[in-house]
């Protein structure tokens, strides 16, 4: 598929539509693909490439033909892998996962240590339909929450983050990661941008509603959470970033409750 048929696909199709669309292309497009130039480290296949993605600008060897996994995807699960207990805890864990991602969905549910839970107002393949900023649980009742690439979406997002806070157990965390230009040191919204194409061109998508600065880190530390701001491609080798098609310098913000 050519670069400028992937974008027109992605820009005009809805996405609760291109979810269930994928699980039918999928196996295709990844045996097509097949080689030894790039790995996708949540399943271990191996493409000679990654297809384009971006709404906007295309980003080359982004998207995994066998998991959908991009490169925010990817290095999610590095992390967890390498540094967390996500995968290896002896107690189980309760997750609640905010928009739940193809490339998870299925390995996170077959986790004997979880107790896996998925939540979206649109998305088909989520188990609870509900708003993130009213969400049908319990406060403390997850050990951990991914909310990732949701935030960008939620005019209210100080009350989404303030839900995620809630409903966290004390000493439990969550992986929140949101498209950000670490050059702007602060986030700008402008709900006078009604136009889809102008919107598309200034927020990287039309349905994104802010650019996220580095002031992010603090208005999730402001709701309560402790922030560390982990650049993990600084732990992984150049050879494996490029094998990996990771994006060198991206921040995970991964958020504790004390």
């Amino acid at each position: 598929m050519s670069n400028k048929l992937f974008k027109s696909v992605l820009n005009t199709i809805p996405r609760p539509w291109l979810i269930k669309i994928s699980y039918l292309v999928r196996p295709a497009i990844a045996w097509y693909l097949k080689g030894n130039t790039y790995t996708d480290p949540i399943d271990g296949r191996s493409f000679r490439k990654f297809l384009p993605y971006g709404y906007g600008k295309q980003r080359e060897n982004a998207l995994s033909p066998s998991t959908l996994s991009l490169e925010r995807h990817r290095l999610l699960w590095l992390f967890l892998q390498d540094e967390t207990t996500f995968f290896s805890s002896m107690k189980k864990l309760k997750v609640l996962h905010v928009a739940p991602e193809q490339c998870f969905l299925n390995l996170f549910r077959k986790q004997v240590n979880l107790d896996y839970i998925t939540t979206d107002l649109h998305s088909p393949i989520a188990d609870v339909k509900a708003d993130i900023c009213n969400l049908p649980f319990k406060e403390n009742e997850f050990d951990v929450v991914f909310c990732n690439h949701v935030l960008e979406h939620i005019p209210n997002d100080v009350k989404a983050m303030q839900e995620l806070y809630r409903i966290l157990k004390p000493g439990g965390f969550g992986v929140f990661q949101i498209p950000q230009d670490l050059a702007r040191a602060v986030t700008f919204e402008d709900d006078t941008i009604v136009d889809k194409k102008e919107r598309a061109k200034i927020f990287g998508q039309y349905d994104h509603v802010r650019i996220y600065g580095r002031d992010y880190f603090d208005k999730l530390r402001a709701i309560g959470f402790k922030v560390d701001e982990v650049d993990y491609t600084q732990k992984i080798t150049k050879d494996k970033q490029s094998r990996f098609c990771l994006m060198k310098g991206e921040v995970l913000p991964v958020c504790y409750k004390a």
